[in-house]
């Protein structure tokens, strides 16, 4: 099992003509991804050779969907046209669409994220400012590489994207059923309490890595929701600990305001409900070896 993204998963690339969106799609059919084509309304019609697949061109993200039945779109559009697509992907009533594209305006996210809503939340949307999704041996969204670790029992999800990699290869020995970079900006599509319930309800995932950071309340609303929610075991990570009151740390959701979305405040409600939490990444791992060993 994964949640998300699986084998059956057919991926579509927009901008995938574009430096980045290249890069990243040869390294997704590199890794066995099922790329079936890309989107870029300037060169409908191309076809693009990428290490021995011929992946089509479309206009549009509907025309995609009607000759190739993909059901994922990657998003590798500048920042300036990132709205536009997500839209676009919105409208074609795409079920995932995962948004890599760093610094989009938090309006144009919020304009998206309700215009999702408005139309049914038909599309899940993944990011913006993330690494994507990754199912290992059976199909990877993004940007994460499919070499770090192999398929196993613990699901991750991540507010960081070298974060979530640092945490694959820290559990290689074990393996990971999904890994998930929701990203670090203020407005996101799916959250931390998304991917847990749905690794929860996920009958092959055993256990759970969070990994967050400072900024914001998202921390406090999942450790709510495994309260009340989660019967798995989850152990966290949050990074932040260090940073400084009012300056913005790597994510542009990641400031802390007075006593509020402080790394501490964090650890205490993940410890109230039960999560252990590592100081650091590599004691966050050893936490969750220890406690797969005792299931």
């Amino acid at each position: 099992m994964a949640i998300f993204l699986d084998e059956n998963s057919r991926i579509i690339v927009q901008g995938m003509t574009g430096s980045e969106g290249m890069k990243h799609t040869t390294r997704m059919l590199a890794g066995g991804s099922n790329v079936v084509g890309g989107v870029n309304p300037r060169k409908a019609g191309e076809t693009v050779e990428i290490d021995g697949h011929s992946l089509p061109v479309f206009g549009t993200v509907a025309e995609a969907m009607a000759a190739t039945g993909a059901n994922v779109s990657v998003l590798f559009v500048p920042p300036a046209f990132s709205k536009a697509a997500v839209v676009e992907a919105i409208d074609a009533e795409i079920p995932l669409a995962v948004v890599i594209t760093e610094g989009i305006p938090v309006h144009d996210a919020a304009a998206f994220w309700a215009y999702a809503g408005e139309k049914g939340n038909k599309t899940r949307i993944i990011g913006p400012n993330c690494p994507g999704i990754i199912t290992p041996g059976r199909s990877n969204a993004g940007i994460i590489p499919a070499t770090i670790s192999g398929p196993g029992p613990i699901g991750l999800v991540s507010k960081s994207g070298t974060l979530t990699y640092q945490m694959m290869y820290e559990l290689r020995d074990i393996g990971i059923s999904t890994a998930i970079g929701i990203g670090g900006d203020p407005i996101i599509g799916t959250t931390h309490i998304d991917a847990l319930a749905a690794f929860e309800a996920d009958p092959e995932t055993k256990a759970i890595v969070l990994i967050g950071e400072i900024g914001g309340d998202a921390e406090e609303r999942a450790a709510a929701y495994i309260k009340d929610h989660v019967t798995k075991p989850v152990v966290a990570y949050v990074a932040g600990f260090t940073a400084p009151e009012g300056k913005t740390m790597g994510h542009a959701g990641a400031i802390v305001s007075g006593s509020a979305g402080t790394a501490q405040a964090k650890k205490e409600a993940f410890e109230a409900v039960g999560v252990k939490v590592g100081k650091t990444p590599s004691e966050t791992a050893a936490l969750m070896r220890e406690v797969y060993q005792a299931l």
